[in-house]
């Protein structure tokens, strides 16, 4: 038998994607929905072995098969990180429709109807998922969304290419299309364009910060959630990272922002600037920073204000660009002479206002008003 193409294209891509989604979930990047996974850990299997009872001999049963199993090391790597909670009723329903298609093959034999009862689950399996991205895009940013979604079109269009494919294959392979297409529409990096889940951006294709090999950093979970830490040596002086971000005018920044939802940096006045999906967004806020935002031609990077070694988490002080923006964060950096609130610049003491214009790590307009509000 003839192997095609788009059926190694469909291993690759879905081997890839489970690659991808592995090295965010082990650095922390992501935080997949347990109840979720648990569910695809065990529907995968069902879906494999009756997929492969409708349609025998089909090589893209070869594709659920690997799924299942690499649903399965997912699921145990995130299980090492967890512990066990009530399912919820939606949960529940998932996980019987599942239970009852094993019951319904073993027993009546029926293939077919074990089948279509898993295509049913799967949307109902996605529902916690897609609940978890909802409240926050973070947390399942990764490219193996894209990278299942071509997947499963690769998959598709080897179905449309084997003779005697029926509705049952069609069906399943369509909605578990939609299901992955729709999450990486929803974390394509704040934006409606699922491309940039890809990391495609200014410049061509850049892969998202903290999956690439080497990488200069390290994601890990602390008190306040994810942190940013230092894999490699910073000097003082030397650049860390370059913010990013669609500008938000302030009339349109959403008002319901909390904890890490809120990844907004005033630049100006009345602008903002929005998350970006990289590692700027998680870097925290410290009270005593070893790095600092500096406004420049080309951007804003945060530079390094003192030697900065490995192991070492960056933080910078989220004061030295807010000015008149009602926010206020409780501080939990931890840091001796932690103010316990962050607040606007003005909120600073003077001594420490100027330390900050120094080294110009103020954002330009605060520099500018402070320069009109004195010659006023």
């Amino acid at each position: 038998m003839t192997i095609e193409p788009w059926f190694i294209g469909a291993v690759a891509l879905s081997l890839l994607g489970y690659g991808v989604y592995i090295v965010g979930l082990s650095r922390h990047l992501v935080e997949p929905n347990r109840a979720s996974w648990l569910i695809w850990s065990a529907a995968t299997g069902v879906e494999a072995a009756t997929y492969a009872a409708v349609n025998p001999g089909a090589p893209q049963a070869w594709v659920f098969i690997l799924s299942a199993l690499c649903c399965v090391l997912v699921t145990a790597a995130m299980w090492r990180r967890s512990r066990w909670r009530t399912p919820t009723p939606v949960e529940g329903v998932c996980m019987t429709a599942a239970l009852g298609s094993i019951a319904l093959w073993l027993v009546f034999r029926e293939a077919f109807w074990a089948h279509m009862l898993v295509v049913v689950a799967v949307p109902v399996s996605f529902w916690p998922t897609w609940q978890s991205v909802w409240q926050d895009r973070a947390r399942e940013r990764s490219p193996a969304w894209g990278l299942w979604t071509l997947a499963d079109l690769s998959t598709l269009l080897v179905a449309t290419r084997v003779q005697g494919s029926g509705i049952a294959e069609y069906t399943y392979i369509l909605v578990e299309l939609l299901c992955h297409a729709s999450v990486w529409l929803m974390v394509g990096l704040a934006t409606i364009n699922p491309v940039r889940s890809l990391a495609f951006g200014r410049g061509g294709l850049r892969v998202l910060d903290a999956y690439l090999p080497g990488n200069p950093f390290a994601v890990r979970e602390t008190h306040l959630g994810k942190a940013v830490y230092a894999a490699k040596r910073f000097a003082e002086g030397e650049q860390i990272v370059r913010f990013t971000g669609r500008r938000v005018r302030a009339a349109r920044l959403p008002r319901s922002l909390r904890g890490a939802a809120d990844r907004f940096l005033q630049v100006t006045t009345d602008q903002y600037m929005g998350p970006s999906g990289r590692i700027d967004d998680l870097i925290n806020h410290s009270c005593a920073p070893n790095a600092g935002l500096r406004f420049t031609d080309h951007g804003v990077v945060l530079i390094a204000l003192r030697a900065i070694t490995p192991g070492e988490e960056i933080a910078w002080d989220y004061s030295t660009t807010l000015k008149d923006s009602g926010w206020q964060m409780a501080c939990q950096c931890r840091q001796p002479g932690c103010r316990g609130t962050v607040g606007d610049f003005a909120t600073l003491p003077a001594e420490r206002q100027a330390w900050f214009r120094e080294r110009d790590m103020v954002a330009p307009y605060l520099r500018e008003e402070m320069v009109r509000e004195r010659a006023a």
